[in-house]
């Protein structure tokens, strides 16, 4: 009896806690726990990408299941989640601030055009905005993360047999940072940020409005399923990557460029970078791990949005409409006492 009364103390004080909390806080809070989840789940696919991207010669040749083999013998079953601490370090405020900002400027926009319509454009829009703002303030972790990613390190009885070179120059996420700023300062920090840019705005908009346009088919009777959810989200991945995966690349390239010891020309302009892989590399490496890349934007896009859902049921966030309604009703309201004062 003693235990489930301080079960129910234990909800009634977590409801309290869920109702006094503002929409956007639950919408980040529901935003970060849906990036976490998701990156965790494919940081494997993810490691394997970057090492596709960006060591063309050494792991291409060995195709997937032959990289699995050798990250797992060269660096143990740790290796597939190099650079993983940096990854969901920067992913949970970047989720949060993307679903966030997501839903506040679809209100912000449904309020400043309230005859346009609430159609997948509505979706298209705001996803890009709300992903080039996420980037924008978290740009220098992912710059961090592929660093980290990129490094090969060799396990301590390899080092002894000779099979493998250490060349690890970042001990970890701090001491990155400090080493990058050291060399370049702010800018090394934000170094090919603009190709993140122009592909982040595409992709998160076609994300969004692939998502948003297919629940709109799902009837109404099928909408709250997890499954339905998961397949919406998998095509949303897919489609909005393969648009957008050149400059994927191109950003990666020059992420790394300052670690790799090369006669190349240095890459500069986001269009420039793009022609000068494809004449020196070949047009092919523009979409160098894009399989891979499948695999992983695939359940991790269906997981995020499927989370991100389930967390707003849980947070009691109210539907979009109503969330509108709150925000026009609290202006009307405020209005006449602004203007006797």
């Amino acid at each position: 009896m003693a235990k489930k009364r301080e079960e129910r103390e234990t909800n009634v004080y977590l409801n309290g806690v869920i109702d006094s909390m503002p929409v956007f806080a639950k919408e980040l809070i529901a935003g970060g726990v849906a990036g976490g989840v998701a990156k965790t789940v494919v940081a494997p696919l993810e490691r394997i990408k970057i090492l596709f991207q960006t060591r063309r010669s050494e792991y291409q040749s060995l195709g997937l299941f032959g990289s699995v083999k050798k990250i797992a013998k060269t660096e143990g079953p740790m290796g597939f989640y190099r650079g993983n601490g940096a990854s969901v370090a920067r992913i949970v405020p970047y989720a949060a601030l993307h679903y966030m900002s997501y839903e506040q400027y679809r209100r912000w926009i449904i309020l400043a055009f309230p005859d346009r319509g609430r159609g997948p454009v509505l979706d298209l829009v705001a996803g890009s905005l709300s992903g080039g703002t996420a980037v924008l303030f978290t740009y220098p972790l992912d710059l961090v993360r592929t660093k980290l990613a990129y490094q090969v390190v060799g396990s301590p009885k390899l080092k002894l047999q000779g099979i493998m070179n250490n060349e690890q120059l970042y001990k970890g996420i701090v001491d990155c940072f400090s080493k990058t700023y050291k060399e370049a300062g702010l800018r090394g920090l934000y170094r090919g940020v603009a190709p993140s840019l122009y592909g982040i705005f595409p992709y998160a908009g076609l994300k969004f409005y692939f998502y948003e346009k297919m629940k709109r088919y799902v009837p109404p009777e099928q909408k709250s399923s997890i499954m339905v959810k998961l397949v919406c989200g998998s095509v949303a991945g897919l489609l909005g990557q393969t648009f957008t995966y050149p400059l994927d690349v191109v950003r990666r390239q020059m992420q790394v460029q300052r670690l790799i010891a090369s006669n190349s020309p240095e890459m500069k302009g986001t269009m420039e970078s793009l022609v000068l892989i494809a004449k020196q590399q070949g047009w092919k490496q523009l979409f160098s791990g894009l399989s891979i890349n499948y695999l992983k934007v695939v359940p991790s896009v269906a997981i995020g949005f499927t989370v991100y859902d389930v967390m707003k049921a849980y947070l009691q966030v109210p539907s979009r409409d109503e969330g509108v309604k709150e925000v026009v009703t609290s202006k009307t309201t405020s209005q006449p006492s602004s203007i006797h004062s």
